[in-house]
C-alpha cells in the first residue's frame, strides 16, 4: 500500500499556487491589542498566509514584551518579520508610504463582504482592538473597509480568527489588478 505523505501534497499545491503569480503582498496592522494569544495566533495566520510583515501598534503585545505571543505563536513570531510603532497613525502612514491600500475588517459604512471584495496587489489588513474595534482616527486612513456576515446571533469573530478569514481569502481572492486583466 503506498504511504500518502499530507505536507508534501500541500507544499506542491502551494509552489503551484505560487507559481501562477495571483500572490497579494499582504502586511496585517494590529492596532492595540490586548491579548498575547491573540497576536500569537495571528503570527501563526501571517506565516501560513505569507505575509510580508505584522505592524503591531500601541499596547499590543510584542514578542518580546509577552511569553504568550511566543507560545501561542509556535515559532511564527521568528519567521514573520515585524515592526512595533506606538503611535496608530504612524503605522498606518508607514504602510501607506511603502505602498499599502489600507483595508480595514470592520462593520462599516459602505463596507464590502470580505468573499466579494477585489483585494489590491499590496494589502494592508487593519486589525483593530479586541472590544472597541478600528479606531475612528484609523478608519478614516483605510480606503477601503471589508465585514464578515455572521449568520448566528453573535455579532463577531474573535479578532485574530476574523484576521485569518480575511487574509486567507485576501491571499487566495481575487485582487483588483487581477480583476482588470
Amino acid at each position: 500500500m503506498r504511504q500518502i505523505r499530507k505536507k508534501a501534497g500541500i507544499r506542491k499545491l502551494f509552489k503551484e499556487y505560487e507559481a501562477s503569480g495571483s500572490r497579494v503582498d499582504l502586511v496585517l496592522l494590529l492596532q492595540d491589542w490586548e491579548d498575547g494569544y491573540n497576536v500569537g495566533g495571528m503570527f501563526r495566520v501571517a506565516d501560513a498566509c505569507g505575509a510580508t510583515q505584522i505592524l503591531l501598534t500601541g499596547k499590543t503585545p510584542t514578542p518580546e514584551n509577552s511569553p504568550l505571543v511566543g507560545v501561542t505563536s509556535m515559532g511564527a513570531h521568528r519567521k514573520v518579520p515585524w515592526l512595533h510603532v506606538e503611535n496608530h497613525l504612524e503605522a498606518c502612514n508607514k504602510a501607506l508610504e511603502a505602498g499599502y491600500t489600507l483595508v480595514a475588517v470592520e462593520v462599516a459604512d459602505e463596507a464590502s463582504p470580505y468573499m466579494e471584495f477585489a483585494y489590491p496587489a499590496q494589502t494592508c489588513l487593519v486589525l483593530g482592538n479586541e472590544g472597541a474595534g478600528v479606531y475612528g482616527s484609523v478608519m478614516k486612513k483605510c480606503q477601503s473597509a471589508v465585514f464578515i456576515p455572521m449568520a448566528g446571533k453573535g455579532r463577531s469573530l474573535n479578532v485574530h480568527v476574523a484576521g485569518a478569514v480575511v487574509a486567507f481569502q485576501a491571499m487566495l481572492g481575487t485582487t483588483s489588478e487581477r480583476s482588470s486583466d
